[in-house]
């Protein structure tokens, strides 16, 4: 098996109009028109798709799993976003990047990712 890409990162959910409220509002996602309805809901980001499921007891929704990183231009622009909206997070700086670990209304877990530069610097 040869793997060329990530298809899609799917993340459950319970309620799809609260999870839609919080990938657009909050993370400021766009849907997929053509991929948009009750039970599956996608992003296009990049090169990749996010993809929300809400198919009831056969996925659910865990703050104990798979997460998905998210890359943001300025990640101290994304925490401001985050705090006016009042999304708890919790912020972690390794040697090769920065993030913002916060959860969805279901808890999954999310991570708002910024590569630093070579010089060490980022935003």
């Amino acid at each position: 098996m040869k793997v060329q890409a990530i298809a899609f990162v799917g993340i459950p959910v319970t309620d799809m109009k609260r999870a839609r409220d919080f990938y657009e509002a909050v993370l400021g996602l766009q849907p997929d028109p053509e991929m948009t309805g009750e039970m599956w809901t996608e992003y296009s980001i990049g090169s990749g798709t996010l993809a929300l499921g809400c198919i009831g007891d056969r996925w659910k929704p865990s703050d104990e799993g798979t997460s998905a990183a998210l890359e943001v231009e300025d990640l101290e622009d994304a925490k401001a976003r985050l705090k006016e909206r009042k999304v708890a997070f919790e912020e972690v700086d390794s040697p090769v990047c920065r993030m913002a670990l916060i959860q969805d209304p279901d808890g999954n877990k999310l991570i708002i990712h910024k590569l630093k530069t070579e010089k060490g610097t980022n935003s």
